[in-house]
């Protein structure tokens, strides 16, 4: 696996967890509940991370978008899944398994298929 490949997953990853936090954090903290305005602030680093992990991506694919799109996309589904299951409690049911199981043949095909 490539450096930029590495990087672009890092990235958006990290993009991910910042914008579930934003959206979400306020069904787990009231702080997040009652200063809506202020967490538009993280839209500035979430920006940041979403474009350097597109930068990666186009590397790592050759200079192609569609597969860092795909990607993106998977660690979104993927990471929301694992958080809202360790943050909120949500079940994993056989709808949602079988999303990520599709997400992760995303990633796979746009990875691994040369």
């Amino acid at each position: 696996m490539s450096k930029a490949l590495l990087l672009c997953l890092a990235y958006f990853l990290g993009a991910h967890l910042l914008t579930y936090f934003q959206i979400n954090g306020q069904f787990i903290w009231s702080w997040f509940k009652d200063h809506p305005l202020t967490l538009c602030l993280f839209g500035l680093p979430i920006s940041y991370l979403f474009i350097t992990a597109t930068k990666y991506s186009f590397i790592a694919f050759d200079g192609l978008l569609w597969p860092g799109r795909f990607v993106g996309f998977a660690i979104g589904i993927i990471s929301f899944t694992a958080f809202t299951s360790i943050f909120l409690g949500e079940g994993i049911n056989n709808k949602t398994i079988v999303s990520l199981l599709l997400a992760s043949a995303l990633v796979c095909i746009q990875v691994f298929w040369k």
